[in-house]
């Protein structure tokens, strides 16, 4: 839906979302950067497009609608032709019993396309306005069950398995099975939210597995004979080389679901049994997740924030592979992205891609390492510098010079937690003095899967239970009851776990919250939908300085934060079972020692 800038200058205004002097600042930038306010309003968080589409509907007197697409009838939906509802951005969702057709558009203003739909089905039409997002979802209906669509060719592969394998042309064409086979597994895996999928060539199948919140599923086996041209397949959608079987390779694609653009980094990897292929997806149209959706709240909050806004220094992030350190340095340079700040990274590889933010890939081949890279990043006048990874003494001692002449730089380092991560840089070769000056705060994170709002369960644990969980959490005192009890307040009192009832007392532990046996649609029957940050957020205190200049081991420096008001991430994961974002047993799952 196009706005125009008049109409959402009054949108705004009647909204009272701005703040003094802020719609001229928009105006000028729209009119420098030729966008449109619309645009404008969106990127920077101003409004959402719901609250938007909302208003415009009141403004336009038509009436909103949020669709469920599991309400929608099949024959309701496809009497528009898919190619016209999508062109069109237009679904058919209802049809009342006396013969009204209920009609969502995104841009009910578009005289044009509503002629021409009223041609196709008649004029016995109720218009509504949808997001477009909204309407996206609903189009993909008109796929129906794409399990069953890779499930029939799949069958046809089946009959043809006492075949040789034999690759021809013809089996890797843009029309054959085997190309359909690919588009559906990476369709499948989009809409089953995996972030990996993995092809696996056994002794006598193809395993396909994908990574669903964290953990992997096997959701296919395919017949053995089509595991050739099920790999070239591949490879030729990502640029590699067919007939290099013997070597790891390295490519990426991209791909359109649902409106949304994805890119997939495959891998190839010789194997016992053959060939094995792994891609990671990446969805490239996702908005910066604030440091709220991500689960920071509360004292980690406002240590991160406050390191932000410095004009020189390094954050870290620690934690193992997968454990989200991309998406929050990616969440935090998006907040900071702004016209007047040069913000340059060096990644390996680039993941998330930032409009505006200029980003170099390391290339080991052509040595473009990330020491060489934040060497040539430094004369690239940056005001802000992000490096992939801190993996040697080098690297490290770039950055601290980078932080040493006024950048703020952000980087990840491999250690178990944040207070792991300044002997880490003593192990580097970096001068104690160095590190105190310089590191302003450092973060340790895990990913533990978040409960289905929609179906979870409330319980009361035994008192044997409770027992057990005060001590694996150290709350076995009534002071540390009390505390917990606090800090569980204090996190409701943010929002965390929405308005979920508190699940502690002062004097212990009242209800925790479990995963549905059977689940529920919304999570795939489950019991689990996305994951969620646990964190702790070590601020560089002048007390903490004192123990980095005097060789201190990581356990006096994690006593000490934990002292200046550092949450541990147990902690943290504790308070968030407690608020039904998580299960006692995810966190203990990833935060045992």
């Amino acid at each position: 839906m196009r706005i125009s800038d008049a109409t959402i200058e009054k949108l705004l205004e009647q909204n009272k979302v701005l703040k003094s002097g802020q719609l001229a600042d928009l105006k000028q930038e729209a009119s420098r950067s030729r966008r449109s306010l619309q645009d404008l309003v969106i990127q920077k968080n101003i409004i959402t497009e719901k609250a938007l589409t909302q208003a415009f509907s009141a403004h336009a007197n038509i009436p909103f609608v949020e669709i469920n697409p599991t309400d929608i009838k099949h024959d309701d939906l496809t009497k528009i032709p898919e190619r016209i509802a999508r062109q069109y951005s237009a679904v058919l969702f209802k049809i009342t019993e006396d013969g009204v057709m209920h009609l969502a558009m995104e841009d009910p203003d578009d005289v044009q396309a509503l002629d021409f739909i009223e041609k196709e089905i008649g004029d016995n039409l109720k218009l509504y306005i949808a997001t477009r997002d909204n309407i996206l979802s609903c189009l993909e209906n008109y796929r129906g069950d794409v399990n069953q669509e890779l499930n029939e060719v799949i069958d046809i592969q089946r009959e043809d398995s006492d075949k040789a394998d034999e690759l021809s042309t013809d089996d890797i064409a843009e029309d054959s099975p085997i190309a359909q086979t690919v588009n559906l597994l990476l369709e499948y895996a989009i809409r089953s939210s995996a972030s990996d999928i993995h092809i696996e060539p056994r002794e006598d199948f193809v395993q396909i597995r994908y990574r669903i919140d964290g953990s992997l599923q096997e959701v296919n086996r395919l017949p053995i004979n089509v595991v050739n041209a099920l790999i070239s397949r591949v490879k030729i959608l990502s640029n590699l080389k067919i007939d290099e079987r013997r070597v790891p390779q390295d490519g990426r694609f991209k791909i359109k679901v649902g409106g949304k653009q994805y890119a997939l980094r495959v891998s190839t990897l010789p194997i016992a049994d053959g060939e094995k292929v792994v891609m990671r997806i990446l969805d490239e149209s996702n908005q910066a997740i604030t440091l709220e959706q991500l689960g920071y709240w509360g004292n980690s909050r406002a240590v991160i924030l406050d390191a932000m806004t410095e004009p020189d220094g390094m954050v870290l992030v620690t934690g193992p592979t997968g454990s989200g350190k991309s998406t929050s340095l990616f969440s935090v340079l998006s907040m900071l992205n702004k016209p007047d700040v040069n913000i340059s990274t060096i990644e390996d590889p680039v993941e998330y891609k930032i409009k505006g933010v200029n980003q170099t890939q390391t290339n080991a081949k052509a040595g473009m390492t990330f020491a060489s890279g934040l060497r040539a990043l430094l004369r690239q006048d940056p005001n802000i510098i992000m490096v992939g990874e801190v993996r040697d003494s080098e690297t490290a001692n770039l950055a601290v010079q980078a932080a040493l002449t006024g950048h703020l730089v952000f980087s990840t380092l491999h250690t178990n937690n944040a207070a792991t991560c300044l002997p880490r840089l003593l192990d580097m070769d970096i001068e104690p003095f160095l590190i105190a000056s310089t590191v302003k705060a450092v973060v340790g994170q895990r990913l533990v899967r978040r409960l289905c709002m929609n179906c979870r369960q409330s319980y009361q644990p035994t008192e044997e239970e409770k027992q057990g969980i005060s001590n694996m959490f150290s709350v076995a005192s009534p002071d540390k009851l009390k505390q917990m009890h606090e800090l569980e307040k204090q996190a409701a009192s943010q929002k965390l776990g929405g308005d979920t009832p508190l699940g502690s007392s002062e004097t212990g532990i009242q209800s925790l919250w479990k995963p549905t046996p059977e689940g529920c649609d919304e999570c795939n029957h489950t019991g689990f939908k996305g994951r969620v940050g646990i964190y702790e957020v070590l601020d560089n205190s002048r007390s903490i300085q004192k123990l980095i200049m005097a060789n201190a081991t990581s356990n006096e420096i994690q006593d000490q934060a934990i002292i200046d008001g550092m949450l541990t991430m147990q902690t943290d994961g504790f308070i968030k079972a407690l608020r039904g974002d998580t299960t006692i047993e995810e966190v203990i799952k990833v935060t045992k020692e």
